[in-house]
């Protein structure tokens, strides 16, 4: 590493605090302890940062609930303007937070600029909907009185953000949250706490009232957490993780009937039909599998490609994924960073092992790397069988495993034979074929001829095991808003 890189590492780390955000005062730990932030290329730790107790997080829902009182009636403009001075300084700053995330995460540096666009245009986004929260007024049906409907911010929320998008899973919940007039309690993945943490202080420097984001940083989610979610006064809990995790939380939100979005595990089949341009098809799996290592709930888990067609694909595949170049992100040229850590590292292996061992072909890739940090070789798996448990469990890595179909109604079935259904690729030229399979995916999402689907202004969520709820668009301001219903009697 040179001096220089090292020299601007340094620097962006200490630019961020290391300390819990709550009701707007920077603050240690209650009980004095720390928790390390560790560089996934090196296994080195990069700074230690406030591990809160419980003690803490009573506070920060305190300090949410009691700043509520007034947010709420914040005006919509003035909060709309807010978030658009957080999007500007975000876009100001976007060299300094991709090497930021880049450093805690692993993702190459010119996947993590794409998050910051990506996370800033959710307050963009916002910024301009604060002020488009409208509720209706209507003649009843029998004409003799009036029927008002309003919307209104449901409260203090919850939220747990997850490793592997930092910033854009905190900015895609306090968007719509500070733009509806809610509080809320953040907590970060212990993994990659230092983008959560600067999202924070460009918010404090946009003028966000003190106590409307309260950021608490913690080893234990459960532990700190749990607490939060059986309050009374917290009222709503969005959470982007696993399901299984997801499905604790779910049952633990039930005691006070919360409201909840969850955007949960994966298992996204990615469509290849024998009319398809395979050129553009290989260019959308590139982006839908390898889009942040792998690591991604969007990310293509299984393709499912025609028997026609899946020699020339895979082989196309994998000389695009064997010339990716490894390195730590921070390094010009590096198309793809480590894993998050070795017991991510080791499940990808274990699931490689499993297939080729039921008889799939390893066309490139298929081991991980030697030497410090946790990264494995980018890696298609050929004549993948049936029973090949990396296409039932998401992989959550750079392995593209191709098994093919005949019979579109086969792809079909192929595709839904998951508990899960997050989003689905096809590629097709065929705009009868293209409906028809559309219309009977089992999918929250589905990119049709692209392998990207997420957008600021769309409504981004699952069904089945994947979750509920939405997060994006109009329909992600729903979320936190309520509906009040007035009968007006009108003599």
């Amino acid at each position: 590493m040179s001096t220089t890189l090292a020299a601007a590492e340094a620097s962006v780390i200490a630019s961020v605090p290391h300390e819990l955000f709550i009701g707007g005062r920077w603050r240690a730990a209650s009980g004095g302890g720390t928790l390390p932030v560790e560089d996934p290329s090196t296994g080195e730790t990069l700074c230690e940062v406030a591990d809160a107790t419980g003690e803490d997080a009573d506070a920060a829902l305190a300090a949410a609930h009691e700043t509520f009182k007034t947010w709420r009636n914040h005006p919509p403009r003035e909060r709309g303007d807010i978030l658009r001075r957080a999007y500007d300084a975000i876009v100001g700053r976007t060299d300094e937070l991709a090497l930021l995330m880049t450093l805690e995460m692993g993702k190459p540096l010119a996947e993590s600029r794409a998050e910051i666009t990506y996370a800033a245009n959710f307050f963009r986004w916002y910024a301009e909907e604060a002020v488009r929260i409208n509720g209706r007024f209507t003649v009843n049906e029998a004409g003799s009185g009036r029927v008002l409907t309003m919307k209104q911010p449901i409260g203090p929320c919850v939220f747990i953000t997850p490793w592997n998008f930092p910033l854009a899973m905190g900015t895609r919940k306090v968007g719509p949250a500070i733009a509806a007039g809610c509080t809320m309690v953040v907590k970060p993945a212990k993994q990659t706490p230092l983008s959560m943490l600067a999202m924070a202080k460009i918010l404090e420097e946009a003028g966000l009232p003190g106590g409307v984001l309260n950021v608490i940083t913690a080893k234990s989610s459960g532990a700190t957490m749990a607490p939060l979610i059986a309050d009374p006064r917290t009222r709503k809990l969005s959470f982007t993780g696993s399901t299984e995790v997801g499905r604790k939380l779910i049952a633990q939100s039930a005691e006070q009937v919360l409201k909840v979005s969850m955007e949960l595990g994966g298992n996204a089949p990615f469509l290849v039909f024998e009319d398809a341009d395979l050129d553009a098809a290989v260019d959308g799996a590139m982006v839908a599998k390898m889009r942040n290592g792998g690591e991604a709930c969007t990310s293509a888990n299984r393709f499912h490609v025609h028997a026609s067609v899946a020699e020339a694909f895979a082989a196309k595949l994998a000389e695009r994924m064997g010339a990716m170049r490894i390195g730590r992100g921070s390094e010009d040229g590096v198309e793809v960073g480590p894993l998050i850590d070795d017991d991510q590292r080791d499940k990808v292996a274990e699931l490689v092992t499993d297939a080729v061992g039921r008889g799939a072909e390893v066309l490139t890739g298929g081991e991980a790397v030697d030497g410090a940090g946790h990264f494995y070789r980018p890696t298609v798996l050929g004549s993948v069988p049936r029973d090949a448990r990396l296409l039932s469990e998401e992989i959550f890595g750079p392995v593209a495993p191709v098994s093919t179909f005949t019979e579109t109604d086969e792809a079909i079935a192929q595709a839904n034979d998951t508990e899960y259904g997050l989003v689905a690729y096809v590629y097709t030229r065929d705009v009868n074929r293209a409906f028809h399979v559309m219309e009977n995916l089992e999918t929250g999402m589905i990119g049709l001829n692209q392998g990207m689907v997420s957008n600021a202004g769309a409504p981004f969520g699952g069904i089945k095991q994947s979750g509920f709820g939405r997060e994006g668009g109009p329909e992600g301001l729903e979320e936190y808003l309520e509906t009040k219903y007035v009968a007006m009697n009108l003599p």
